[in-house]
């Protein structure tokens, strides 16, 4: 939603400034210039990534209008879906947990938590992590390291889509630049009809320059920076399921285990203990 303000507000500032020094928005309005920008970016942005960069590109693009899901809440849920998932293997037995890690979508569980359940990249993380030690495939002492190796892995594949991104904007004033070219090519071809029609043309190509320096730095700049971000918020929220599956699997119990998680929490989000035991009282009440 900040997103989606912040655009509005770079738009009417900048058309607000134009309008109180006298211009017409009309001047503005030339389809051709948005048509040799606009196409001329996205067929660079095709060029230069890869299928699954383009996708992962536009699913980021919506996440940045939708906001950040790793906020106050999505930390509640994790703690209370990891303190009633470590509770159950405390008293019944890690065994007691394959129905919930093998069908986490079904798992009674975890849906008790909405706001951790909707998120299935941080389920399948959970259980990616404690299912080899149900099995007894890996010791527990190597399960930090592998779950790290995959939080490296999509920190990597953030950087490819951001890079892209930052590069397409890097390219904007450019393209703009072409657009004038041309607009100024089309100029010289009419250079001996009315001055008016010669001034609307120069317009027109000017237009090009100023939507290209617009498009990069009021628009496509600030949304990889706030994609960063995002990704930023993706790895701290991970890491904190490492720190608490890490000392799950080393036989701490489920209260100290997830102390030593909310330790890795950012300031802006992290719970005070008496905040985590207001929780994990609601979890004992089944609340």
């Amino acid at each position: 939603m900040l997103v989606i303000f912040g655009c509005l507000f770079v738009c009417g500032a900048v058309l607000g400034g134009f309008s109180m020094a006298g211009g017409q928005f009309m001047a503005l309005v030339h389809p051709s210039e948005v048509v040799t920008i606009g196409g001329a970016a996205l067929g660079a942005l095709i060029i230069m990534s890869p299928s699954k960069v383009l996708k992962d590109l536009m699913k980021g693009l919506l996440a940045t209008m939708k906001g950040s899901p790793y906020n106050k809440l999505a930390y509640e849920d994790l703690f209370k879906a990891m303190y009633d998932l470590f509770k159950l293997s405390r008293r019944e037995g890690l065994l007691a947990l394959e129905k919930h890690i093998s069908d986490p979508h079904k798992s009674d569980l975890f849906n008790k938590y909405p706001k951790f359940a909707h998120n299935h990249h941080a389920v399948e993380f959970v259980c990616g992590g404690i299912s080899p030690v149900i099995d007894g495939t890996i010791k527990p002492d190597q399960i930090p390291q592998m779950m790290e190796s995959e939080i490296r892995i999509i920190e990597e594949e953030h950087h490819q889509v951001i890079g892209v991104l930052a590069k397409t904007s890097d390219g904007m004033p450019g393209f703009g630049i072409v657009a004038a070219v041309l607009g100024i090519v089309i100029t010289m071809g009419a250079i001996s009809g009315p001055v008016e029609e010669i001034g609307h043309k120069v317009g027109a190509a000017l237009v090009g320059t100023f939507l290209g320096i617009l498009i990069s730095y009021g628009f496509l700049a600030p949304l990889a920076v706030r994609m960063e971000f995002i990704g930023h918020a993706e790895s701290a929220y991970l890491k904190t399921i490492v720190a608490a599956i890490s000392g799950f699997v080393n036989d701490l119990p489920p209260k100290v285990a997830l102390e030593s998680a909310r330790r890795n929490v950012g300031s802006e989000f992290r719970p005070t203990r008496t905040v985590m035991e207001g929780w994990f009282a609601a979890v004992d009440k089944g609340g």
